[in-house]
């Protein structure tokens, strides 16, 4: 239910464009709505860092299609037109809390981004197409020495969804919550004690490539760990690191069936998956032939895109996805009924999504959106409420 952009670069647009399709789906009735405008967004800076702290709350208002930002009042101005080469954009930052302090800002209606950096403001530019946002893969970019990371969010007349996200990277940590209409609170996104330095240690002990996803600045700070699709762009990891796994999944099924059950309310629905001539094809209960793929590359699993594409449609889209999660938690050799939603056969083999194992066994709920689909089996680090009454981003200790 929320913008899930693998290429920060990009524009919101086309992600936004999603959403709202996906939001449609379920939203009530207008006339039952009862979210506000805007909602309390309460920033609390327990980093323990004595940095100033800046918040971006960036997006796009489902409702017009406008791409823009809010200001700490929840008001919503849209961004000017860009051009080529790129413009800087205005200047949306919000002063953030003090270490120690909490900050209450309002959130207007709209899907998107709320950043927050360290030290220094972020760089945003503008192009003839819509909004640039870091994209810290590129040694070039301005941000690639800033302290930064971003929550995801989408606001409606269904509620508010609200996600601690590592689909990008994995740095400055931060939790999520939300109050809900009953009052309680629902949280997620906190790690365990020692967890933030116990996911780079773990990545650099981790014998392939996986230790060069860190990137550090002069000065010795860890900034972050790339996502694994960011370090195949990097060269940090081999293309060839999913490339024993797929294999073996592509021998297995060629004389056996993988079945895909990919809705949970829907148990009479499955689709059966055998490898015929190097392809996967999958068949409905009639037999007949609905969708095929290819042998993916590691690009396309970390990614879940390109080869395990996966588009908003009742076929083709489920099965990718529940393809795509099975092979970075590397349980389609283990379990030839899909999804597998048991946690504890995740991560099993050795060749598998590292960068997604260490985050969720740092987690303290286990929660993380370690990569794109990481929301098949609800194993992701999301809050959500109809009837939201505030929401949290708490920024935690870098310890």
């Amino acid at each position: 239910m929320l913008v899930r952009l693998t290429r920060p670069a990009l524009s919101l647009a086309a992600a936004t464009a999603l959403v709202g399709a996906l939001l449609a789906l379920g939203a009530p009735d207008r006339a039952e709505a009862a979210v506000p405008d805007t909602i309390a967004l309460t920033v609390t800076n327990n980093s323990g860092r004595a940095d100033p702290v800046y918040l971006y709350d960036i997006g796009t208002q489902l409702s017009t299609g406008q791409q823009g930002w809010a200001d700490a009042n929840g008001t919503f101005h849209a961004w000017p037109a860009g051009g080529n080469p790129p413009t800087p954009a205005p200047d949306a930052a919000i002063p953030g809390p003090a270490a120690g302090q909490s900050k209450t800002i309002r959130i207007p209606k709209f899907s998107g981004r709320i950043y927050f950096s360290y030290g220094q403001k972020l760089v945003f530019k503008l192009t003839t197409g819509g909004l640039v946002q870091p994209a810290v893969q590129n040694p070039s970019d301005p941000n690639r020495d800033i302290l930064f990371n971003w929550s995801e969010y989408t606001l409606n007349d269904g509620g508010l969804w609200l996600n601690s996200t590592q689909v990008d990277m994995f740095s400055v940590p931060y939790a999520v919550g939300v109050r809900r209409a009953d009052g309680g609170v629902n949280t997620t996104g906190h790690l365990k004690p020692g967890g933030y330095n116990g996911v780079f240690d773990a990545l650099r002990g981790q014998a392939g490539g996986w230790g060069g996803l860190i990137q550090t600045r002069s000065d010795g700070t860890v900034l972050r760990a790339l996502s694994p699709g960011h370090g195949l762009e990097s060269g940090a990891l081999p293309a060839s690191v999913m490339d024993d796994y797929v294999n073996r999944v592509w021998t297995k099924y060629a004389t056996s069936t993988l079945t895909v059950t990919p809705f949970g309310d829907q148990p009479g629905t499955k689709f059966y998956g055998r490898v015929s001539g190097g392809v996967m094809n999958f068949t409905d209960g009639s037999g007949a032939v609905v969708t095929s793929f290819q042998k993916p590359d590691a690009d396309s699993v970390f990614g879940c895109h390109k080869l395990l594409d996966a588009p908003n449609d009742a076929v083709r889209g489920p099965i990718s996805r529940t393809l795509c999660a099975g092979f970075n938690r590397s349980t389609l050799l283990t379990n030839a009924d899909q999804p597998d939603n048991n946690p504890a056969g995740f991560y099993q083999d050795g060749v598998t999504n590292h960068y997604a194992r260490f985050i969720h066994g740092q987690m303290a709920d286990g929660k993380a959106y370690a990569f794109a689909f990481d929301d098949v089996g609800n194993q992701e680090s999301l809050v959500h409420d109809g009837g939201p009454q505030e929401a949290y981003l708490t920024l935690d200790p870098l310890s």
